[in-house]
């Protein structure tokens, strides 16, 4: 009886730690996506501040030379 309670909390233990271990890797490879993602995101903004510069920059330009 002590045996198979023994044997049970140890499969229980690995079971477990097996669960656990899943989770932490899917955590990491949501959080690694999630990382991705953001960095995407502020790429575009940075592109879009970049485009936005250059348009105010051109138009700038532009207003200068039409006097």
């Amino acid at each position: 009886m002590l045996k198979n309670m023994l044997l049970a909390a140890a499969l229980g233990v690995l079971v477990v730690g097996t669960g656990c271990h899943r989770n932490t890797r899917e955590s990491a490879e949501n959080d690694v996506e999630r990382a991705a993602e953001k960095t995407e995101d502020a790429a575009e903004d940075a592109g879009d501040e970049i485009k936005d510069t250059a348009e105010e920059a051109g138009d700038e330009i532009e207003d200068a030379t039409d006097d």
